[in-house]
């Protein structure tokens, strides 16, 4: 393996079709009915928590747009978006583990897995974001 780093890069195309995959369970419940709309989303959740992570797995040392470059490029907003993330990443978290642990409703137990893979794809999300922030300041 001469470049280990381009193997991820590409690897982290696999994105694109999870998240599609995502977002065909939030819409199969009403193309083909209401059966298991919590078990839909719950797959939702998954898939698009996997696709976060696999996204994370790209080259952190390039930006991808101009809104990326605006926010890494600016400490300020590099800053306000890593807050941003931590307190989503707590948000669904918590979340997650009121609705595996505590909930008694049935409907948030089915999307506990879903709500807790997706706050650890975003656990990588943030890792990469720190990456950025710090490979993409000003000197």
């Amino acid at each position: 393996m001469k470049d280990p780093k381009k193997l991820f890069h590409y690897i982290s195309y696999l994105q694109y079709p999870l998240m599609l995959l995502g977002l065909y369970f939030v819409y199969k419940p009403f193309i083909f009915g209401y059966e298991s709309i919590w078990a839909d989303y719950n797959k939702t959740l998954i898939f698009f928590g996997l696709g976060i992570s696999f996204s994370t797995l790209q080259d952190t040392q390039k930006t991808q747009n101009k809104l990326s470059k605006r926010i890494w490029e600016n400490p300020r907003r590099a800053k306000l978006f890593l807050l941003y993330i931590v307190f989503l990443i707590l948000l669904t978290l918590i979340f997650g583990m009121y609705c595996l642990f505590v909930s008694t409703n049935t409907n948030l137990k089915e999307i506990s897995f879903g709500v807790i893979a997706l706050s650890i794809g975003l656990i990588g999300l943030l890792k990469s974001g720190i990456e950025m922030a710090d490979h993409h300041q000003p000197k």
